[in-house]
């Protein structure tokens, strides 16, 4: 679908292909076909964000891969264009792709008590991206968080469906502090979340445009 002047494809859960000037995936989970990627976006290392079969289809030696570091062990021999490891606030380009790392993290979803699924302080990762000229911010696994309020982009991919990152009630704020043109839900549909958890986001935003993927 084409959003602004990119195309996007949601493939599943937090897997994304956006294409402009060149071809981006963010962390590639359950792809159903082969492809080459000239940028893979990894924000940290759980099985549904990196996960070497689903990378190993659209990764090529000409594809350039920036991830967390938490990614380093299970990208041991990959083979790439090169390989880059970023923290929050680091940027990094390809070509005249424009790349920055954001932080991702929980304040409210814990696994056991003081113990959060996403903890604050570790590098897990969000990024903003910047390809032909429109600023796409990629979320990550994450709560809304306040460093969001700085964040600017054209078009916002969040995370709807709670457990381990925002309900559609927060992705909806999240969306009043970023103020993008158009949102997109994801991290629905296949590990946890549904179809109405997108719906529900959909009706609760009424500040910008939302395309259900």
């Amino acid at each position: 679908m084409k959003i602004l002047n990119l195309d996007f494809q949601r493939l599943s859960h937090d897997s994304f292909r956006i294409a402009g000037s060149k071809v981006v995936y963010t962390d590639p989970f359950r792809l159903k076909e082969q492809d080459k990627a000239d940028i893979i976006l990894l924000s940290h290392e759980h099985f549904d964000h990196l996960n070497r079969e689903d990378l190993e289809k659209v990764c090529t030696p000409e594809t350039k891969i920036f991830a967390s570091p938490l990614c380093a062990d299970g990208l041991k021999g990959v083979i790439a264009a090169g390989i880059s490891y970023l923290t929050p606030g680091g940027k990094a380009a390809a070509d005249s792709v424009e790349i920055e790392a954001v932080p991702a993290y929980n304040v409210n979803k814990f696994r056991e008590p003081g113990k959060a699924f996403h903890p604050q302080g570790e590098p897990r990762l969000g990024f903003v991206l910047l390809m032909n000229g429109t600023r796409v911010y990629y979320a990550g696994d994450t709560d809304f968080i306040p460093e969001m309020k700085s964040i600017h982009c054209d078009i916002a991919l969040l995370p709807v469906s709670g457990t381990y990152v925002m309900t559609p009630e927060e992705a909806a704020e999240a969306v009043g502090a970023l103020k993008p043109k158009i949102a997109v839900p994801m991290h629905y549909g296949a590990i946890v979340g549904a179809d109405e958890d997108a719906r529900k986001f959909k009706s609760l935003v009424k500040t910008c445009q939302v395309e259900i993927l």
